[in-house]
């Protein structure tokens, strides 16, 4: 009898089995279906770098190239910047290799419209730098601020010590005015002089030492922004009319009429102002004492001056400062040129006699620029 149940349990078992086992079998994992390799991800080609932005320089002069037993060429003033190509594309031009002295004004009108006929022909020209003598840098540096109708800038740079001395600073010069011309935020800021890590308006800066690196200054107005190492950097902009809002065109221009300047001083005869007057001056500028006051002696070849149509305009020797008034009638040759240095006023009223010979004209124009 006990076998009898035993067999029946095992019996039991055995059926229970039998059932579970498609089920279970249907439970087990079916085999890995194949699966397609995923495709390989391919970088995207690398976008080429925006090659540096191009600067033209056009060489003149002047101490910055001139070394013992010859002049640096505008190609061996490129080559002593090291590593300039990777800051900017720069090409270049000899047209001149003189003392700043030696330029004459037929040559600022060459220049002038060699500047603007670069800028025309070529769109990608970032800016232009030209290299002066610093004796009359502040003077071809106006010219080109009146006369290069482009927002684009013009850097006008220089050196105090030659390429022969101790502590030439030339080459430092000539990188910061090749950075600051391809920088953007030197457009439509009209001419620029850089020197001594320093960004000053054409309009305003004057040599103030002789011999001094930091001798370039625009007195109380200050610096338009630095040349530092890690970027440009400006803090105001010129407000007086230049470049591209210039009426100045010396396409038309073909020679630049005479303009005297005549300083003031205790007992200053009035025959100096005469003798420019019948030399063909047709414009005296007055360095005058103070706010532009003239010595008791030349009111008489002033009125000379003003009798035969030659304008006469005052200004200050005093070194900064405005001369107050203006044209002293719609018809008057007597006007002021505010706060402009002497030389720089007689710059200004060339071009305006170039210009226009009506007396409400030039009176504006000494006002505007």
């Amino acid at each position: 009898m006990r076998f009898i149940l035993r067999l029946s349990t095992w019996l039991a078992a055995v059926a229970v089995v039998a059932a579970l086992t498609p089920a279970i079998a249907g439970q087990q994992a079916a085999p890995p279906a194949p699966t397609t390799p995923a495709p390989q991800s391919q970088a995207a080609p690398a976008t080429p770098a925006a090659p540096p932005p191009k600067v033209f320089l056009f060489a003149t002069g002047g101490t910055i190239s001139n070394k013992q037993g010859g002049r640096l060429t505008v190609d061996e003033l490129i080559q002593s910047i090291p590593n300039l190509a990777s800051r900017v594309r720069a090409e270049g031009e000899q047209f001149a290799n003189v003392s700043s002295g030696a330029i004459s004004l037929d040559q600022w009108l060459d220049l002038s419209r060699r500047i603007n006929d670069r800028f025309k022909k070529d769109a990608d020209l970032a800016g232009v730098v030209v290299t002066s003598g610093t004796d009359t840098l502040e003077e071809m540096a106006y010219f080109l601020h009146l006369t290069v109708r482009d927002e684009r800038p013009v850097v006008i740079v220089g050196a105090m010590r030659n390429p022969s001395t101790l502590g030439y600073e030339g080459a430092a010069n000539l990188e910061d005015a090749f950075r600051v011309a391809a920088d953007p935020q030197s457009r439509g800021l009209g001419a620029l002089v850089v020197l001594n890590d320093e960004i000053n308006s054409a309009r305003e800066v004057t040599k103030t030492d002789s011999l001094r690196l930091d001798t370039f200054s625009s007195g109380d107005y200050g610096v338009l922004g630095v040349a530092d190492s890690d970027r440009i950097v400006y803090y105001r902009k010129p407000v007086r009319r230049h470049t591209a809002q210039s009426e100045f065109d010396v396409s038309a221009i073909k020679t630049l009429p005479r303009v005297d300047v005549i300083l003031t001083y205790q007992g200053a005869p009035g025959d100096l102002i005469k003798a420019a007057v019948d030399a063909g001056a047709r414009g005296i500028v007055i360095a005058g004492a103070g706010a532009g006051a003239t010595s008791g002696t030349q009111g008489e070849g002033i009125s000379y001056a003003t009798g035969k149509n030659v304008f006469v305009v005052s200004t200050t020797r005093a070194g900064s400062g405005r001369v107050m008034g203006g044209g002293r009638g719609a018809a008057s040759y007597r006007t002021t040129g505010g706060d402009l240095q002497p030389i720089k006023a007689r710059i200004l009223l060339m071009l305006a006699l170039a210009t226009s010979d009506k007396p409400e004209d030039v009176q504006r124009m000494l006002r505007e620029y």
